[in-house]
């Protein structure tokens, strides 16, 4: 989990644009590259010494390219610094090219006496800075660095990335089999879009950014120029401000109604927590259309829910025109009574918010409507594209555009750093969040927040944003406890607070 993001800059950049952006700033503002290199290492070595301020021996470990030429500066800086510092080199120094090459030439000036790789390197030692790979990695770790990176993690000293975790890709934020887990990364000029979500997010630790002074006109420029937009962290205090104040004459008809279809025998639970989760952000109204032989249990532990018995289209049919935004999934099941309510749900022209079972039935549909918000998580994303979880969290972003392609609503692709996909086809990355979510019923929750969001009038692209920022940032307030145990039902006050923060 990202310990102290909040202040990062909203951008997210791929390998390549980040590189486009270095170019600039070299060619067309006449920054030379190893000023930028001594920029970085000079960040890199101030993150160090503010987050390990008593590390007196730091071992840094350097591959072949720039992100080496970042670790050489900075063990210069270090042993001038009065350090004791041991450089270890994976890769031949005579194949170092350009600033690379510069950096290690200047390294030499002190006399240190560079460590070929063993199990002892990191015996005695403070601090690690891994400087492998950079954004560049398209291949697998094997051999040697592999060994080397497992032993980076199995150490106990604590590691500092430089610009990105050695192993992850900086465009998928997936592991290229084996990747550094650092305490922290300091990365520049822009970030990159691996770094926040699947491994990358688990990998980068408490992310740290500098833009080494390039100028403004450097992103502005790559911006007109870029084939590709760049995707957007979302931060809650700018989507939050459509939760005005309220007005003292309002009632509950001004912030519509959620209807929530699901909970089969067995699975009333969950469709009370999608619909307890809207009611607390805010919805005037909310019903839940359930089983017949379970619907009365829902109304004596939430009497402000109200839970009718549905066996049949008529029965729901009332329900319906009543209805401001309906949420479907949650404890649905696939019996016929739950494809019989998927159908008619699907025919209707309101906006619904698709999770859990709906999502694997909306799987062997071919139908698609902008007014639906999809909440998947990897394992229903690859029901629904026809492919496997492997090869959806391979390239997370490349399954969000398929998805958003193939459904043409908005697309919530949940997982370690959700991605969202809005109606229009931009992408957003939320970092917010932990592992404590890894228990049942936190999909429901967040289906019923942004039912809730909608129901009061938020346009539907905005309100699957704020919904997934409120329910991840409720989830980080609640660990206060721990992560481990953390309950979905365990948000219910912390969302509340939220949606009412000015």
């Amino acid at each position: 989990m990202l310990k102290s993001n909040r202040n990062l800059p909203v951008n997210l950049f791929t390998a390549e644009q980040v590189r486009e952006l270095d170019r600039l700033a070299i060619e067309d503002h006449a920054i030379p590259g190893y000023s930028l290199m001594q920029r970085a290492a000079r960040y890199s070595y101030d993150v160090l010494k503010q987050h390990w301020p008593d590390a007196n021996t730091i071992a840094v470990v350097c591959g072949s390219g720039n992100n080496a030429g970042d670790g050489y500066v900075l063990a210069k800086l270090a042993i001038e610094d009065g350090k004791q510092v041991s450089v270890i080199n994976m890769f031949n120094t005579k194949n170092l090219k350009a600033d690379a090459a510069t950096a290690y030439q200047d390294l030499t000036t002190t006399n240190i006496s560079p460590q070929k790789f063993s199990t002892s390197i990191f015996d005695g030692v403070d601090v690690i800075v891994d400087a492998l790979f950079g954004t560049g990695l398209d291949r697998d770790i094997e051999g040697q660095c592999c060994d080397l990176i497992n032993l980076i993690n199995t150490s106990d000293c604590p590691t500092i990335s430089i610009d990105i975790p050695s192993g992850i890709n900086a465009d998928t934020g997936s592991m290229m089999n084996i990747a550094v887990s650092a305490d922290v990364t300091a990365t520049f000029i822009g970030l990159k879009q691996g770094m926040f979500t699947s491994d990358g997010l688990a990998a980068s630790g408490d992310i740290k950014f500098n833009d080494l002074d390039v100028p403004a006109e450097v992103y502005q420029q790559m911006k007109l120029h870029s084939d590709n937009e760049v995707a957007c962290r979302l931060i809650l205090n700018d989507l939050s401000r459509v939760l005005k104040p309220r007005q003292r004459n309002s009632h509950k008809g001004h912030f519509g109604h959620v209807l929530v279809v699901g909970g089969d025998e067995g699975y009333l639970g969950a469709a009370r927590m999608a619909a307890e989760a809207a009611a607390r952000v805010g919805a005037g109204l909310v019903s839940v259309a359930t089983r017949s032989s379970h619907a009365s249990l829902l109304s004596t532990v939430r009497p402000e829910i109200m839970s009718h018995g549905v066996e049949t289209l008529d029965d729901l049919m009332p329900l319906i025109k009543r209805a401001t935004v309906i949420a479907i999934g949650p404890g649905l099941g696939k019996s016929e009574w739950a494809k019989l309510l998927f159908a008619r749900v699907l025919e209707l022209k309101l906006p619904i918010v698709i999770d859990a079972d709906a999502l694997n039935l909306l799987a062997e549909e071919e139908q698609a409507s902008s007014s639906w918000v999809i909440t998947p998580h990897p394992g229903e994303a690859a029901r629904l594209l026809n492919l496997d979880t492997k090869s959806i969290q391979q390239d997370r972003f490349n399954a969000l555009g398929l998805l958003h392609e193939k459904f043409q609503g908005p697309v919530v692709l949940k997982g370690c750093g959700t991605l969202i996909a809005d109606t229009k086809g931009e992408f957003f990355i939320c970092d917010a969040g932990n592992p404590g979510m890894s228990s049942g019923g936190m999909g429901d929750v967040l289906t019923g927040v942004i039912a809730g969001l909608i129901a009061q009038g938020i346009e539907i692209n905005h309100a699957t944003k704020l919904g997934v920022c409120l329910h991840a940032i409720a989830a980080d307030r609640a660990t206060i406890g721990g992560e481990r145990g953390l309950l979905a039902m365990d948000l219910m006050p912390h969302l509340r607070n939220l949606v009412n923060l000015k």
